[in-house]
Formats: C-alpha cells, structure tokens, sequence
C-alpha cells in the first residue's frame, strides 16, 4: 500500500489560521491536479468540533475558500515521522510546543513563513499573526500570506516526497 502525501497545520486553537491554510492549500492541491491529504489542527484543545472562527470562514468565503473542517487538538501520534510528511505551524510558540511533543529529530515540522521567503518582493513576518482578537483587516492578511504561501508549500512538498 502506498503512503498518500499529507499535511498538517497547526495553530493554537485550530479556528482560524489552521483551517483557513487547509482550505486554501486544498484548492491549490485540487488546481495542481494532486491527491494530497491536508488537514489541521490545534494545540489547545479550547475549540475541539467547533467550526472555524465565523469571521475566518466570511473573509475566507468572499475569496472562494470553504472553510469546513471541524476544531481538533493535534496528538503526539501526528507528530511522529511518517505520519505527516509536513506538520506546518503558523508561529514560534506553536513550532516549539509541537516539537516538543514530537519524538526524535522532527525535521517535518516546520513554519509556514518558511513558504514565504522565496517569494519575490514580499515582505512577510516571521510569523502568521493569530488575528482572534483585531478587526477585519487582520483576517484578510492572513488570508493574503496563506495564500502567498501555499503554492511555494506544495512545490516544496512535491520536490520532497
């Protein structure tokens, strides 16, 4: 039986920047005509079968992404090699608590805004900004890195596996 090739996203409450690269990396993963498995996932547990944020999923929708994953927390079994060939988290704190959990060198686990540095004239931060508690416009630009991000992530990911 051959592996499938997966994803995995990560963020702290699994509401609004998860589940919002998970949608937009499985529309890029359906236009490249690839079967990739993309999920995401949380490492709180504050919103485990919850939708995403509501305000995630309008922004989101008046871009053409379907924001329909339920919350989940993400589990030390995600984070062993092989599972995922990419556990992504959105920033710092997330990246060291998942390579905490994660056993051995966990060399698949590693920051979105990695995605991010090869693209030309863009001026990203080091990490995807958690926008719960702003307005609107900190939806929208997490919506406009992800995007950014997520071609250059599958590139990546099919140069890799």
């Amino acid at each position: 039986m051959v592996k499938k090739t997966s994803v995995l996203f990560v963020c702290m409450g699994n509401i609004c920047r998860s589940p919002a690269a998970e949608a937009i990396l499985r529309v890029v993963v359906k236009n490249a005509q690839q079967d990739i498995l993309v999920q995401s996932a949380g490492t709180e547990g504050y919103h485990v079968g919850k939708s995403p944020d509501s305000r995630m999923r309008s922004a989101a929708l008046k871009r053409g992404f379907s924001l329909d994953s339920r919350g989940r927390q993400v589990q030390s079994s995600d984070l062993v090699p092989g599972c995922y060939d990419l556990v992504i988290a959105m920033d710092h704190a997330n990246l060291k608590r998942l390579r905490a959990m994660a056993p051995g060198n966990p060399a698949h686990i590693r920051l979105f805004s990695e995605f991010l540095a090869e693209i030309p004239g863009g001026d990203w931060p080091e990490e995807v900004p958690d926008p719960y508690y702003g307005g609107a416009e900190g939806f929208e630009y997490v919506l406009d890195m992800l995007q950014a991000g997520c071609p250059h992530l599958l590139s990546t990911l099919l140069n890799e596996t």
